[in-house]
């Protein structure tokens, strides 16, 4: 009876991994297709996918944080919860060319509403962050 016990332990733990590691992998992918697609915002994605890989792939988590590009975005954000003012300029860039799309595309003024609403608090968490 021990035995299963135990069997049925490592067994849920290992498909909590994986579904850790599917969601890194998912916000992993969302935030590399962000780097070409202003829409995803691929700093919080990638951010997002270290915590993920950390609980489901500590080797991953490794390649991620030992990125040139990614690794000190992700070692700012664990130090101190900082987005460097390069990072901070091109996400705001982005949510501004996003509404500015969306006016003139002719979007109705609701839906121009609640996206400046969104992003006017996404604008507001990433300006307020420490650099």
């Amino acid at each position: 009876m021990l035995m299963k016990r135990s069997s049925l332990r490592s067994g849920a733990g290992h498909l909590v991994r994986l579904v850790w590691l599917g969601f890194g992998l998912l916000a992993l992918g969302l935030g590399i297709v962000g780097v070409f697609l202003p829409l995803l915002p691929t700093t919080p994605l990638v951010l997002l996918a270290a915590f993920a890989f950390t609980k489901g792939s500590p080797r991953l988590r490794g390649m991620l944080v030992g990125h040139r590009i990614f690794g000190p975005i992700i070692a700012d954000w664990e130090a101190s919860g900082a987005i460097a003012p390069r990072y901070k300029i091109a996400a705001c860039t982005a949510m501004a060319a996003i509404l500015c799309v969306s006016v003139i595309m002719d979007l109705s003024a609701t839906i121009i509403a609640v996206q400046a609403i969104c992003l006017g608090t996404a604008a507001l968490f990433v300006l307020t962050r420490p650099h």
